[in-house]
């Protein structure tokens, strides 16, 4: 019987980030996969979806709001997702394939399950080892809707895969996934509609940031409904009809393709989880303790697969932490108070820290400040001044809690909010640095200097 150091279960981000650090400390490493190598984020979420994204983009604005340009275009939805397989077949090769075979782990293909604490069995073969990391990822959660199971309804995967433009498509979910995709099809022709459960759209950001980027949607003619509450739905003729109360009122919405966004849930199914006496949470997630550890001594779980935040950075960052105390004891813990998210929809939302209803639910007497994007000079000189940028301030310290964008390049922009949240420096040690001009990320700078000064009645680059 083979025997290992480290048996990781699954070829996702969290995966590779335990593998890479096992190695590393020089451990036997096995990595157990029975589909596609690579996980989630680099075949059918973050860079197909992001590459679509913008393509949709190019599409959609074309001249940029430019006088001096007149483009017109034509978009090949068939070569467009032709094209989309080409870079994740290169980047799954470059950047996970190839890197096994560089690391010198032991691929297994097949289907894993404990069968004790020590040891798995992969399609009749059992693998020992001193220690173990699920990271199973996640997989579209599909709500239980009545006449659901007799529709051929999308998922992430396959609204990907078309092989033709929809004229219409409904989206049940207005948080990020739903959002982007939402987006990605109206600027590509299709007429799109948005179902929300919630109030707002995103609900979990600023409510002002919600609020501006419902109305650039709708500019765009993507119709958002929110307060929806889901009855049932059917198929007539080619369509789709979704049944549902929106504030009380029975409404119907048709379309020719439907597409679930509604969340993930964790891969633990048939795992063999309860024979090596790892628990798992009411929603199927693996519970761990701050180390990742699971409830079995011996193994742990990093990525999706315990739950969110279900992000590829998170993932991997959990992956190595897990790897590193499981090797080498390290007690090493994840730190999630400066983790960054993003929205990629045009404007993008990306956000660290806290909000302001986070800040006051601590107990913490806050400071805010928001300005515009038609404050910042670079985004005028772009013809983009979509947006705004928020911060929320310690009101006794001036310490930075949090930073939330809704700008063009949010997320790329959000990076020193990052570090400001991350190390705790004031909105002083931010007006205090020189910053390149002109850029996005002087906004960051602005909204700074704003709990100063009123930033309108300034010339650039003043401090």
């Amino acid at each position: 019987m083979e025997k290992y150091d480290l048996i990781i279960l699954g070829s996702g981000a969290a995966a590779f980030g335990a593998a890479i650090k096992a190695v590393d400390l020089g451990a036997k490493v096995a990595m157990i996969e029975k589909g596609t190598i690579g996980g989630t984020c680099v075949n059918v979420g973050c860079v197909p979806s992001k590459h679509l994204l913008l393509v949709g983009e190019l599409n959609y604005y074309r001249n940029h709001g430019h006088a001096g340009l007149d483009v017109s275009t034509f978009l090949d939805f068939a070569r467009t997702i032709n094209e989309k397989r080409e870079i994740v077949e290169g980047l799954r090769n470059g950047r996970y394939v190839n890197v096994i075979d560089a690391l010198g782990i032991n691929l297994v293909r097949g289907k894993a399950a404990f069968v004790s604490k020590n040891e798995v069995n992969v399609d009749g073969k059992n693998l020992q080892a001193k220690k173990f990391l699920i990271a199973t990822g996640s997989s579209p959660h599909i709500v239980p809707i009545e006449g659901i199971d007799k529709v051929d309804y999308l998922t992430n995967v396959e609204a990907m895969e078309l092989s033709e433009l929809p004229e219409s498509m409904v989206v049940l979910g207005g948080r990020a996934l739903g959002l982007e995709f939402a987006q990605m099809f109206a600027h590509f022709g299709t007429k799109v509609t948005v179902l929300q459960r919630s109030p707002r759209i995103i609900p979990e950001e600023e409510s002002i940031i919600s609020d501006y980027l419902k109305t650039y949607l709708e500019e765009e003619g993507i119709n958002i409904q929110t307060n929806v509450s889901l009855k049932r739905v059917k198929k007539e003729k080619d369509n789709i009809v979704v049944r549902t109360l929106v504030g009380g009122e029975k409404r119907e919405f048709e379309a020719e393709k439907l597409l679930m966004s509604t969340g993930r849930k964790p891969n633990t199914a048939d795992l063999g989880l309860e024979k090596a006496g790892v628990k798992v949470s009411d929603n199927g997630a693996i519970i761990v303790n701050e180390e990742m550890r699971t409830s079995s001594p011996n193994i742990w779980a990093a990525g999706d697969v315990v739950g969110e935040p279900m992000l590829e950075t998170v993932a991997g960052k959990e992956g190595a932490i897990a790897a590193e105390n499981a090797l080498a004891d390290k007690g090493k813990k994840m730190d999630f108070g400066a983790v960054p998210h993003a929205v990629f929809t045009i404007p993008q939302v990306a956000s660290v820290g806290l909000t302001e209803k986070q800040a006051e639910e601590k107990g913490i007497t806050c400071r805010c400040s928001a300005i515009p994007m038609e404050l910042v000079p670079k985004a005028l000189l772009a013809k983009d001044t979509r947006g705004l940028v928020k911060m929320v301030i310690d009101a006794k310290t001036e310490r930075i809690l949090g930073v939330h964008i809704l700008a063009s390049l949010a997320a790329d922009m959000i990076h020193e909010g990052v570090l400001a949240v991350k190390y705790g420096l004031t909105i002083d040690d931010i007006i205090d640095t020189v910053h390149v001009f002109p850029t996005m990320t002087e906004a960051v700078k602005l909204v700074a200097q704003s709990f100063r000064k009123d930033i309108s009645k300034m010339s650039c680059c003043a401090e």
